[in-house]
């Protein structure tokens, strides 16, 4: 599986439409969502699973009224329970030539069973229909995207507190985990880190925590507050990256991001967290939350992606839906 950054065919999404997720407020998304479309839609194709004829039509009105671009625009009515596509679709992976190749079809059980998924594990199938010319291999372990990140070189990060979970894959210990990462991530050195952050409900997913930014440079959250829920659990992560040792030996270098203030909705305490960005084809696009920690965190990313415009999207409202643009989008590479 080649690193974010590598050049995208494309980005898989699916269109939000459930209100569970974001209950009473799934209107309130929809700008932000919109454009986040359209600033992926200048440089690359945006691939978006819709439900149905009604919501292609909406879809393509609202992308159009804001003035995104297209032709870049491909909509397809591939029915999703919800709208995390870094979870619920497909891992793409090149060959040798790094020519996009394979699909890999993980089993999705909506973070150990919490929520309704069979319309979701359906995805995978339904986008390899469009591109039959790539081989997809079907991998008998739950697996979610956003548990993972890899920097395409052989290494990748999760964490023990989701893959390791019990309503994951209790059948399997950790070196088996291991054996599956490596076989179809095409890795070959795993870097566990612990726990999540408060209010995820994923159980801890990595991309929440901490990122590859290149191939031996991994940025991670981290809480100043002492006092705060957060700042242990993100500490006893910077001790384990700062522990570590990538497949070639070397020691990653470590960049602090530092998280955002506390986010609330009706007395919940959600899990934001700047690390939640995506890169695109020419750009990062992360989320913000309307405090002042947003400038010291595009200032971290521009040092990070030197070559990249960085661009903050409000995600105060989407975060309700307990994630962000990372969760919500897929790569799919040249």
């Amino acid at each position: 599986m080649p690193a974010e950054w590598a050049i995208h065919r494309a980005t898989w999404l699916s269109y939000p439409h459930n209100e569970n997720s974001w209950p009473g407020k799934i209107e309130t998304i929809f700008p932000s969502y919109n454009l986040f479309i359209k600033t992926l839609a200048e440089d690359e194709e945006v691939h978006i699973s819709v439900l149905d004829q009604k919501m292609f039509d909406e879809v393509s009105a609202a992308l159009r009224g804001i003035g995104a671009d297209m032709h870049n625009v491909f909509l397809h009515q591939f029915k999703t329970n919800d709208a995390w596509c870094r979870d619920h679709g497909p891992a793409f992976l090149v060959d040798e030539s790094g020519k996009c190749a394979a699909m890999v079809n993980w089993r999705y059980n909506a973070w150990g069973g919490k929520y309704p998924a069979e319309l979701d594990n359906e995805i995978p199938r339904l986008i390899h229909s469009l591109y039959p010319d790539l081989q997809l291999l079907d991998a008998d372990i739950v697996m979610e995207g956003g548990s993972i990140d890899v920097n395409g070189v052989g290494d990748l990060l999760t964490t023990t507190s989701c893959l390791l979970n019990p309503n994951r894959n209790p059948q399997l210990n950790q070196s088996q985990i291991e054996e599956y990462l490596c076989r179809f991530y095409g890795v070959r050195n795993v870097i566990w880190l612990g726990e999540g952050i408060i209010g995820d409900d994923t159980d801890g997913h990595v991309d929440d925590l901490s990122r590859f930014v290149s191939e031996d440079t991994i940025v991670t959250a981290v809480e100043e507050d002492k006092w705060d829920e957060n700042y242990q659990p993100l500490q006893d992560n910077l001790k384990l990256l700062n522990a570590c040792r990538l497949a070639n030996g070397k020691q990653p270098t470590v960049v602090e991001l530092p998280m955002p203030d506390v986010v609330t909705y009706e007395d919940q305490r959600l899990p934001a967290s700047y690390a939640n960005f995506y890169i695109a084809n020419g750009k990062v696009i992360f989320p913000t939350y309307k405090c002042v920690t947003d400038t010291r965190a595009a200032y971290i990313l521009e040092d990070c992606f030197p070559d990249r415009e960085i661009i903050g999207i409000d995600s105060t409202d989407i975060i309700w839906g307990l994630g962000s643009f990372h969760c919500l989008s897929q790569q799919m590479p040249e």
